[in-house]
């Protein structure tokens, strides 16, 4: 087997084992990894092959990968100390950018000695905090239940606190240099907000620094309708606009390994910027990979580069692999549009040209990556629109000229105010369609409203992968 075959398999199976062990599977781990092995060695002793007895062993790196999850686990539940559903007063530390709410802030506190661990605080927008803040507070902290639970445990929190007493004592406590980040992108929102009415500078934000803060519930919700929410999760799409611009502005004053380098930190600040939200981090680490593979030259191979960018991101953050859906949402609408977008090209018999204002190729993207991430959505949201397709089509075309405005608009809020009020009047029209847009097919919508369960969900995807392997195959015996 060769090396990246090696590479591929275990960290496949180890990415199992933490799979596993985030589902409770307990002793039956120990039995999938043992049939596992046995299912392989027969194989290669069947085939009188030996490639099939390399995963035999790399199987069982299953094992270490439920005990990766298990000890990551404990770490964090020895690291909460916090008293629940009692009246005290305690004290931290803001330890991330507030999130605007329509009605409220939001932010995880790193609680203070005596007490430990962080907690997710909730509280009127006003007097609006920062992070870094030292803050004390009077209230109760409540035990999070459920699937909550472990969505908050993903973002390394035990507690709830709601509208408790807060009282600000100073500020400059956290990384001087996240403050700063931080400080840009809120200096970025304040000029979208001077130059624009407040829909459309809510909605440029969320297009060039992710995020739907200062979104209305109507158009959260026209966008679920219509399909449109990726635009604001700063994917691959958003990512690759961004670096590309970048780089191509940088290599036409410095040599290709200096704009690598300064264009590699420009992807690390944004990540760091916008919150680190997991598809914006996937989507860095694959713009990384895509560079590096250019400047030294060698073949960049998807699917290892896929694997390692999950292997990187469950490192750090194992229950990111089972409790965070914008990281299995981000994966299978990667994979979908790697895989499956060639495969629909084939089948629509559409060339490389990609039509009027690239409607052909905006198509084949948002099909190929919402056939992938429908069973999820439905699962989870109850909810998947047929007119996903034509919305995106419509406003994606014009999604990176909007966004070289906003950009525009927050340089020159800098240097001359009265030229980003101008551009803020250039770039309204490009918004107010795309709004238009979504909230016209959000009307338009058509759901699907039915039950999505395991074993469907297996089979919608086993028949997917089907499809990939019989195109291709086909295909290639022509």
């Amino acid at each position: 087997m060769a090396s990246y075959d090696v590479f591929f398999f275990g960290v496949l199976f180890f990415l199992l084992g933490i799979l596993f062990a985030s589902l409770k599977l307990g002793f039956w781990i120990l039995v999938i990894t043992a049939l596992a092995v046995i299912a392989f060695f027969g194989l290669a002793f069947w085939k009188k092959n030996r490639k099939f007895a390399w995963p035999a062993f790399l199987a069982i790196l299953i094992i270490p990968g439920a005990m990766y999850f298990v000890g990551d686990d404990v770490n964090f539940r020895n690291s909460q100390n916090i008293v629940f559903e009692k009246q005290i007063s305690f004290a931290g530390v803001v330890a991330n950018n507030p999130v605007m709410k329509n009605n409220s802030q939001e932010f995880y506190l790193r609680l203070e000695e005596p007490l430990g661990g962080r907690v997710l605080i909730r509280t009127a927008p006003y007097p609006r905090f920062n992070y870094g803040d030292e803050l004390s507070l009077a209230g109760e902290i409540q035990r999070p239940e459920g699937g909550y639970a472990d969505y908050l445990a993903k973002e390394r929190v035990g507690g709830i606190a709601a509208f408790a007493d807060i009282r600000f004592v100073s500020s400059g406590r956290g990384s001087a240099f996240k403050a700063w980040l931080f400080g840009i992108k809120n200096s970025i929102t304040d000029s979208f907000q001077r130059v624009l009415p407040g829909p459309e500078a809510a909605f440029l934000s969320g297009l060039t620094l992710g995020g739907t803060s200062g979104f209305s519930d109507d158009f959260k919700q026209a966008m679920s309708l219509s399909g449109t929410t990726h635009l604001v999760a700063l994917s691959g799409y958003n990512i690759t606009i961004i670096v590309w611009a970048v780089m191509g502005v940088l290599l036409l004053f410095f040599r290709r390994r200096a704009s690598f380098a300064i264009v590699s930190l420009v992807i690390l600040c944004f990540v760091l910027m916008t919150g680190a939200e997991s598809s914006v981090v996937r989507a860095a680490i694959m713009a990384f990979l895509v560079l590096l593979a250019r400047e030294a030259g060698r073949v960049y191979d998807l699917r290892n580069a896929i694997i390692f960018t999950g292997l990187a991101m469950v490192l750090v953050n194992p229950k990111v692999l089972v409790f965070d859906i914008g990281f299995e949402l981000s994966f299978l609408a990667m994979l979908g549009i790697v895989y499956l977008r060639p495969v629909l090209q084939k089948l629509l018999r559409f060339k490389e040209n990609a039509g009027f204002l690239s409607w052909k190729d905006n198509l084949l993207t948002t099909a190929s990556a919402q056939l992938m991430v429908a069973p999820l959505l439905i699962a989870n949201f109850n909810n998947f629109s047929l007119t996903s397709l034509a919305a995106n089509v419509l406003v994606l075309e014009i999604i990176p000229l909007t966004m070289a405005f906003g950009f525009l608009i927050a340089l020159a809020s800098i240097i001359a105010s009265p030229l980003a009020l101008v551009l803020g009047w250039l770039v309204w029209p490009f918004l107010k369609f795309e709004m238009f847009v979504i909230r016209v097919f959000a009307e338009l919508s058509v759901p699907l409203l039915f039950e999505f369960g395991l074993l469907m969900g297996l089979a919608y995807y086993l028949a997917i992968l089907f499809l990939i392997v019989y195109v291709n195959k086909r295909l290639a015996g022509k």
